[in-house]
This record gives structure tokens, sequence and C-alpha cells, in this order.
């Protein structure tokens, strides 16, 4: 015996219309029996939506239904067939693209959270990528993001803290140095692109902060932590000065200035005509400052001491002769 479908009241009708439409575009070609399952509805109220759908559009130019003003199907594949298949979609092509530029883009930045360790669905991500391909004006370029070296260093440290298990490791310091450290790992943090492991440093017997890109050779050792994250006081500020610091005097854009507050900058003079501060703060070693002025590029200029000047000066004319060759 055949089923019927219940009667339905025009608001209701309309709500069904609304989520099936962008279902039904989602996919190329698609049964009847695989969308009455997905709605859990009878199958002929499937078919009599879509013999609604046919007739449903918006009047053209001429406020008259035309055939190219309604929705439309391969009326073979559903009569033969009983699948579906949307040949003419009505309004909705008229909604603004991405370039293939702009779609190529979106989906580099997709590939990379894909990379990261706490995004865990993937799957989705995977179905965004390829919405953004089909949904373009034109065919994005093939683009892929490479894993970075540190990702399985950051998917350690991670595990490291949630096993609450000591980490041993080879650290770059900001001499230059290489150290042998074990830490108590409490807790993995990022500003910008580049992410940090913070725990209890058994050599500086301290809370220490270290650069995951500059690990190496990391391993979880079969100890457990003797400094839990509740009796230890992470600072608000990811780093902490300390004697060894070394004093700089820079002029920086006033609107630049919160972009420095994990310096902890002292204001020394304010020039307000030109929006520019003068002010102090301390650095762990030199190359921390030219990556500072990398990254507010014209907004700050090393004023004191000499000594830094002359660094970030010769770091800035190796990188523009490496464009000039």
């Amino acid at each position: 015996m055949a089923e019927r479908a219940q009667p339905q009241r025009a608001q209701d009708k309309l709500a069904f219309l609304l989520s099936l439409v962008p279902y039904l575009i989602d996919r190329d070609r698609v049964s009847v029996s695989e969308v009455a399952k997905h709605f859990g509805v009878p199958e002929q109220q499937i078919r009599d939506a879509v013999q609604l759908l046919a007739v449903s559009g918006i009047p053209g130019e001429t406020n008259s239904y035309q055939h190219g003003d309604l929705f439309d199907i391969a009326w073979d594949s559903f009569e033969e067939n009983d699948e579906i298949v949307l040949t003419n979609l009505v309004a909705i092509d008229d909604a603004p693209r991405f370039s293939a530029r702009e779609a190529a883009a979106l989906i580099a930045g997709l590939q990379y959270l894909s990379s990261l360790p706490e995004q865990a669905d993937r799957a989705a991500i995977a179905s965004l990528m390829s919405k953004l391909s089909r949904g373009a004006s034109a065919e994005p370029s093939a683009v892929a993001v490479a894993a970075l070296e540190t990702d399985n260093t950051l998917q350690l440290a991670r595990d490291s803290v949630e096993r609450g298990r000591q980490l041993e490791f080879t650290y770059v310091d900001s001499r230059g140095e290489l150290e042998s450290r074990k830490v108590d790992p409490l807790r993995v943090e990022s500003i910008d692109s580049d992410w940090y492991l913070r725990g209890w440093c058994h050599l500086r017997e301290a809370v220490r902060t270290f650069r995951i890109d500059r690990i190496s050779n990391p391993r979880i050792i079969d100890e457990p932590i003797s400094h839990e994250p509740s009796d230890v006081t992470l600072p608000e500020t990811l780093f902490e000065g300390s004697d060894d610091d070394l004093a700089v005097t820079i002029e920086v854009d006033s609107a630049a200035l919160p972009l420095l507050a994990d310096y902890a900058p002292e204001t020394i003079s304010t020039d307000d005509a030109a929006g520019r501060m003068t002010v102090s703060l301390r650095v762990s070693h030199y190359h921390g400052l030219k990556r500072l002025v990398a990254s507010m590029p014209g907004a700050v200029t090393v004023i004191a001491p000499s000594e830094a000047r002359a660094v970030v000066r010769e770091w800035a004319s190796a990188g523009a002769q490496r464009y000039e060759s």
C-alpha cells in the first residue's frame, strides 16, 4: 500500500521547503528515498514538495513568472529513477560568490587550522573547504599548507600537560646557547603565530616561558610533575623580566602602544603633534628586539642604546640586500 503524506499547514510547508532547498543544492543528485530518510518524512511528501518547488520562484523584470524565474529539475531522472537533480536555481545564483583567489586563500587558512592539534573536528573543516571550492566563481587554485616542524613538538607539549608528566628537551636560550631543560609543563599558549610552553624549570627553579620552535629533542619522561598548576602562580603577562634584560628606548606611534603591553613599557614623553611616544622597555636579547620591530613595520624607531640601533640597522640592511639580489 502506498504511503501517504500527512497534510501540512502552509507555514509548515514553507519551513520545510526552506530546509529542503539548501539540502538539494549541496547535492548534485540524490534519491527521493535518501531525502525522505534524512528529513524523517514519507517519500510521497518529498515528491509533493519537489512538484511544488518546480512552480516556485520570483518574478522577473516583466513582473511575470517566466521559465527562467522558476526552480527546475531534471524531470526524466525524477519520473523514471525517483532522483532529484536541480537544474535551475532562482535568486540563489545571484548571491555574491568568492573569487577563485579569495576561495584559495580561505582554503589555505582552513588547511592551517586543520593542522593545529586542538582542531579535532577535521571532517567539518574538510566539508567547509569542499563547499568553498564549489561555491567560488571559478575553480580555486590548488593550494597545500605544509605541516610545520614544530607541530610534533607542540603536540608533545600538550600531551605532557594533559598527562602531568615532566618534559625534557634541548632549548636555545635568549643568547643562542643550547641548554638541557627538565620542566613541569603547566600551560601551552599562543601569541599570533608563535606557540609557547609555560612551566616550572628545574634548572632555573622558577616559572619560565619556552618558545616551541626553539625546543628540540623533546621527550616525555615517566616522572610526575612536582609543581601542579594550582601550586604555581602564573603571571598574567606571558613574559617576565629579569635582571639580565637589556634596556631599550624606542619611539612608537601612540596607536600601537597597546601592542607593547607584554613588555611593560614606561612612557617617557609624548609628542602630541606627531602622535609619537618615546618609551623605555626591556628585552631579553636583541634578537627579540628585531622581532618586535619586524612585527610593527613603520610604527617603531629604535632610539637607544647605540648598540641596539646598530643591530637593528644591520639586520634591516641584510634583509634589503636579499631583495636586491
